[in-house]
């Protein structure tokens, strides 16, 4: 058993805020409110040094565990055996981010509706289909003999703390206040089952793709996304790729992130057959589409000690990701007898995924292995409970599910899986099925739960061993260690397609089958590379001479612009020191910007808007920094009104089909190669160069003109920051009036760079606000580890009254960093509370 027993009140005092009475900051459309003084919830006491100190006996604890928060919250955990380690951690995780864990579990077990209303029915529904299902026992074995003893452990430590607030309401954090309900229990099988919030590809592309196949014109697919390496896919024999609007909506709800608002937040007043008929739970998108830059990003690099200031190995790495409040990452330290690592990891899984262990420093960033099919299949009209595989009528397989919800009676639906995946979307009127197939729906591919085997590793043949295995998401993993060793290696389940390349639908009658997995050693690697470095930064990275590129690892990459600009700064002929790397970090240099400028300098124009526009890029640095005009010029340029006027002149009739950005890479190319494409710009190059440089010149003074409306007629006014800003939004705050929403929202921030900066930052196209970025960044510095740095923004806590809520947003907007402390002596130094845990025998 293991729960919550008491906090120890002896030679404590009570911290209290001051009570006003009931003060309302907010009105929700619930009819709620939140106060604004919460109970502490904690007995503490404060020390001569301002270190709180608080202490608990928990069941389950087998020795005394201690956790060190230090000044900039993070919290360092010591323990005397590996079974308290992962307990205390799985507390601590509970203690500060509860309502994210809850959330995160809620939404990946389909269990919103129970306590959010029966708008969430549908989500629910979604996120089953894409649970893991298989046998348990070989999912443990996946990750290593230890990870379901460790995941029992973790869990147990969350649910002490849940236990602990059953018998302190007062504690409980505001969230579930605000919003009138309990958090769950966990079981360790809710840390492996849930699958959906990994990042996946490339589902959406093959739908994207077959909207042009449906016209007839599917070569323009090239202008939404180039393939890499150069590739001309067909559509597949049986193939009809006039797909259902919609067909996604289900794949959308099980990955995407609960949304609330005032529509989701109130009762629906029809529940009716709603779970168990597919087929009207397509009528409209999810979610509003807002045509952006692809959300791609992550930057990882090694440097070699005979390229380095300090004499020792450096690894950097700033993963990208949504921004919100809190972080999705939360960067912890765990030490016991055996294991002394330090890093971010997901709240809600045990271990560290980026960071170090005293031995070996790593770091990742994604790869662009394809993982995912949708499947098409002809249903039986006598009988549309069956498809048709290989000639013979197979029937669907149906999983019953219960689904409570609040404030309704539970709802019963049918889950349909096909031998393929589970299905999506049923058009009875074609005779017609689709599901999904992904790899993140096999044995051992609970994202980045894998990094429990690896971070334990003290060489690189353990490391690169551990990497074998690994699962979800697809990563090139950074690796460098105390002897100065260097090296990369990538990791994903690879499938292997004889027979067609995963860019399209294909049918699901047998025809279309992978054929196992590529092995682990199949892919490329390298160490101790003569350059002395290795970076990633999403780019396609297999060596032109790979002998598996047959197998169709992927053919959807980023645009390289900040690998380029890594590799540049990288190659030069220097050694580099810990504040370089952050500087790199921070770099916010634009090589599109650059090649673009470098267009229109050879351009003449006597059109005054133009002119203006012209002469204000003439003399730019290419450096997008918040202050920049320039900047703020080329960027609304660059995707308000050259992205769409290029992508119209390319498509013509079907630009609409294309909702998004088109691919960078290609019309930087089509812009620099004119002549090359004579039936988009013209019947010559004459006439081709023409159309160019018209195209270039009049979204140019389009956008002079937009700015100007932005920010003024002087554009010695503009500024890049003040266009695009980082807005750290909580979950729920849409339900919260505007001047309640600062108390959960951190921001907006002003920001430079762009979506192909190294410092990268994606931005909604409608208001400029950053999407995605690097809310979390690290330095090691290999073996003087307390010389380390690091950043996770807004913060470490997701609790909004915590002081650690916010506190590191401006320092991370600025590029500042924090010390990453690991000796035993400097944390002691810097701690400022103290969380005594004490094990108990009461029952």
């Amino acid at each position: 058993m293991f729960s919550y027993l008491h906090s120890n009140n002896k030679n404590t005092t009570r911290s209290r805020s001051k009570t006003a009475p009931c003060k309302v900051l907010v009105q929700l459309s619930l009819g709620l409110c939140i106060l604004q003084t919460l109970s502490v919830s904690q007995a503490q006491i404060t020390t001569a040094d301002k270190t709180t100190k608080q202490e608990w006996q928990l069941v389950g604890l087998q020795q005394p565990a201690q956790i060190l928060v230090d000044r900039w919250g993070v919290p360092h955990i010591y323990a005397s055996n590996e079974s308290d380690l992962f307990f205390a951690q799985g507390f601590n995780a509970a203690r500060d981010r509860l309502f994210q864990l809850d959330l995160w579990r809620r939404r990946g077990l389909g269990q919103l509706a129970e306590v959010f209303g029966p708008s969430f029915l549908e989500q629910d529904r979604a996120a089953r289909l894409f649970l893991y299902r298989g046998d348990m026992n070989k999912e443990w074995a996946a990750y290593g003999t230890q990870a379901k003893q460790l995941s029992t452990n973790f869990v147990a430590g969350i649910n002490a703390y849940i236990d602990y607030l059953s018998k302190n309401p007062s504690a409980l954090p505001t969230e579930f206040k605000v919003l009138k309900y309990s958090p769950a229990k966990w079981v360790a099988e809710d840390v492996v089952r849930i699958r959906s919030h990994g990042l996946t590809r490339n589902l959406t592309s093959e739908v994207a793709r077959a909207k042009l196949a449906c016209i007839g014109k599917l070569e323009l697919d090239d202008v939404r996304q180039r393939l890499s390496p150069d590739w001309k896919t067909k559509i597949p024999t049986g193939l009809d790729p006039c797909l259902p609007e919609g067909v996604l909506r289900q794949f959308t709800l099980a990955t995407q992130n609960v949304e609330f608002n005032g529509n989701s937040m109130r009762v629906s007043q029809d529940l009716g057959s709603k779970l168990n008929d597919t087929a009207k739970l397509v009528q409209q998108d999810p979610m509003e589409t807002i045509e952006s830059e692809r959300m791609e990003g992550s930057n990882n690099w090694v440097i070699a000690p005979s390229k380095t200031t300090t004499g020792r190995a450096i690894m950097a790495n700033d993963p990208h990701r949504a921004y919100s409040a809190p972080s999705l990452r939360y960067i912890t330290h765990l030490s016991a007898p055996g294991l002394n690592v330090i890093g971010a990891g997901e709240p809600a899984l045990p271990g560290i995924s980026i960071g170090h262990n005293g031995t070996i420093a790593f770091g990742l960033t994604i790869m662009s292995i394809d993982q995912e099919d949708l499947y098409v299949y002809e249903t039986n009209p006598a009988n549309p409970m069956q498809y048709k595989y290989r000639g013979q009528w197979i029937n669907f397989s149906k999983i019953p599910e219960q689904f409570k919800v609040k404030d309704a009676d539970q709802q019963a639906s049918e889950l349909l899986f096909t031998r393929h995946g589970p299905v999506i979307f049923q058009e009875p009127e074609k005779n017609r099925a689709y599901a999904v197939r992904t790899g993140w729906l096999q044995a051992g591919m609970a994202p980045y739960f894998g990094s429990i085997d690896y971070m334990r590793a003290k060489n690189f043949t353990q490391f690169k061993k551990a990497m074998l295995h690994w699962g979800a998401p697809t990563e090139n993993q950074v690796y460098a260690d105390v002897k100065g060793n260097i090296g990369w290696v990538p990791g994903g389940l690879t499938p292997i397609r004889p027979n067609w390349d995963g860019l399209l639908p294909v049918p699901g009658d047998g025809r279309y089958e992978w054929a196992g997995f590529l092995p682990g050693d199949k892919l490329p690697s390298s160490y101790n590379p003569k350059s002395a470095w290795f970076a990633s930064a999403n780019e396609l990275n297999l060596p032109k001479d790979y002998p598996y590129q047959q197998r169709k690892i992927g053919f959807e990459w980023p645009h390289p612009a900040r690998y380029q600009r890594i590799a540049d700064v990288l190659s030069q002929n220097k050694k580099f020191s810990i504040e370089d790397a952050m500087q790199l970090q921070n770099d916010v240099l634009s090589l599109p910007a650059k090649r673009l400028v470098g267009l229109l300098k050879t351009l003449k124009t006597n059109e005054e808007t133009a002119l203006k526009a012209q002469q204000l890029l003439s003399n730019w640095d290419y450096v997008e920094s918040a202050d920049s005009a320039a900047a703020a010029l080329f960027q609304v340029w660059f995707t308000q009104t050259l992205a769409p006027a290029y992508k119209d002149l390319m498509l013509g009739q079907q630009s609409s089909i294309v909702a998004t950005m088109p691919d960078i890479t290609r019309m930087l190319d089509n812009l620099d190669s004119f002549n090359h494409f004579p039936i988009q710009f013209g019947s010559n190059p004459q006439q081709g160069r023409t159309t160019r440089d018209s195209l270039l010149l009049s979204s140019l003074a389009n956008a002079y003109r937009k700015l100007e409306r932005l920010q003024g007629t002087d554009s010695k006014n503009w500024r890049w920051g003040n266009i695009q800003k980082t807005l750290f939004t909580h979950p729920f705050s849409k339900i919260l009036d505007a001047a309640s929403r600062t108390q959960f929202d951190i921001g907006p921030l002003p920001r430079g760079g762009s979506a192909n900066t190294v410092n990268q930052s994606t931005y909604r196209l409608n208001d400029f606000i950053q999407l995605n970025g690097p809310s979390f960044r690290v330095v090691v510095d290999v073996g003087n580890w307390d010389n380390s740095r690091a950043i996770n923004a807004p913060g470490q806590s997701g609790d909004p009254t915590s002081p650690h809520y916010r506190d590191l947003a401006e320092k991370w907007a600025k590029g500042d960093y924090f010390p990453l402390l690991y000796s035993k002596q400097a944390v002691e130094a810097n701690t400022l509370q103290r969380f005594n845990l004490l094990p108990s025998t009461a029952k």
